[in-house]
């Protein structure tokens, strides 16, 4: 079905990341999942393509298009060619949108250019040892003296967290009795800080190139000029932005699922059994047909929710559904089409492995399946 979701500015733009990837990722990327990382260098060659400041403003070193059409380009090419840019993902789709739109102008002066050409990197400490998609239960804590908040807490589960230079920190700044939801506030840890050390770096089961770690606070002092926002306002800050980060993953999920089915395709042309080819058996067909009508479902409803995530329209519980749906058809597509590999599919040099292993952490992170029912109910009355 043709998609009317991009202009002819995105398709130009897709082919300058197609080229790209193709130059500087795809030679690179087994290297890269074995390092357990993605280089410095790789972002800064990004930031000097401009692919990483479209949303920052020209002012400081960016194109000035806060379009999240340019993101879905850059995960739906990568998805492609079969690689995966989860850092990259994570700093443009998830960390950036909180610096646009709660820095105050120091704030930008200081930090946009090195955002825009790669020169910083970013993550975001939200998620702690026992407290996972409960927000609300965040026990790292800052406590105001003078200019400074002293920051003492565990964050885990952190992208990009290795290599970052400025990592926004959920912490509690104020208890309330009747209400867990109040007291939390963004502050700004910056690299070199004293009493902020980065812990395992944790081996997971997929998404190798992208390194998650854990991280600790015990008395960082940071400068109240890093608060991000006002004191106290965190987790209606966290709330705006969750359905930006919800999307992010329903878009990586059908880029995802899609290039499953492509490589399934090609290889059940090319692959014998009985004499013929694998694809001339009727259930072949009937699993891909499903695979393919479901696909097709997925993306007409992704693409209206990106839409109205573009015109400022998008709810949180839209955004539920299309992540819950989004993120259950990848599953499900995935293991159908490593199913037609047969023993193939079970072995890392075929990108279905990968896929499969990378495809798992969807119904999981930016709020698992369970908590995204959850939303989705109490907007329907229940």
């Amino acid at each position: 079905m043709r998609r009317d979701l991009f202009t002819a500015d995105h398709e130009g733009f897709r082919e300058l990341v197609r080229d790209v990837v193709a130059k500087e990722v795809v030679p690179h990327h087994a290297e890269w999942e074995k390092a357990g990382r993605l280089p410095r260098a790789f972002f800064e060659r990004l930031g000097s393509l401009g692919l990483l400041g479209m949303a920052v403003p020209e002012e400081y070193g960016g194109a000035g298009q806060p379009d999240y059409r340019y993101n879905v380009v850059l995960q739906e090419e990568a998805a492609r060619a079969l690689v995966t840019l989860g850092t990259v993902r994570t700093q443009l789709d998830v960390v950036l949108p909180y610096f646009l739109t709660y820095a105050d102008e120091r704030q930008r002066e200081r930090w946009f250019p090195g955002l825009a050409s790669g020169r910083l990197l970013t993550a975001i400490a939200m998620t702690e040892p026992g407290t996972g998609s409960d927000l609300a239960g965040v026990r790292t804590t800052a406590v105001r003296d003078g200019d400074t908040y002293v920051l003492n807490g565990a964050k885990t589960f952190i992208t990009g967290g290795l290599l970052a230079d400025l990592v926004i920190v959920v912490a509690r700044t104020a208890a309330v009795a009747d209400d867990r939801r109040a007291g939390l506030t963004l502050l700004v840890v910056e690299d070199g800080m004293p009493g902020f050390t980065r812990g395992r770096v944790l081996d997971k089961m997929g998404i190798k190139a992208q390194d998650t770690v854990e991280l600790a606070f015990d008395d960082v002092h940071v400068p109240v000029a890093n608060r991000l926002g006002e004191e106290g306002r965190a987790f209606s800050y966290l709330g705006h932005n969750l359905s930006q980060e919800r999307m992010t993953v329903a878009v990586g999920s059908v880029a995802q699922a899609r290039a499953a089915l492509d490589t399934t395709i090609a290889y059940v042309k090319e692959r014998q059994v009985f004499g013929t080819p694998v694809a001339s058996f009727q259930n072949t067909k009937f699993e891909l047909a499903a695979v393919a009508a479901e696909l097709e479902a997925a993306q007409t409803m992704l693409d209206r929710a990106v839409l109205e995530l573009v015109e400022g329209r998008l709810s949180g519980a839209d955004a539920a559904k299309v992540k819950l749906f989004c993120s259950e058809m990848q599953a499900r597509a995935v293991d159908g089409c490593l199913q037609l590999f047969g023993g193939y599919g079970y072995m890392l040099e075929y990108p279905i492995a990968r896929l499969y292993a990378d495809a798992r952490i969807t119904r999981i992170y930016a709020g698992t399946s369970e908590v995204m029912k959850v939303i989705i109910a109490k907007s329907l009355g229940l």
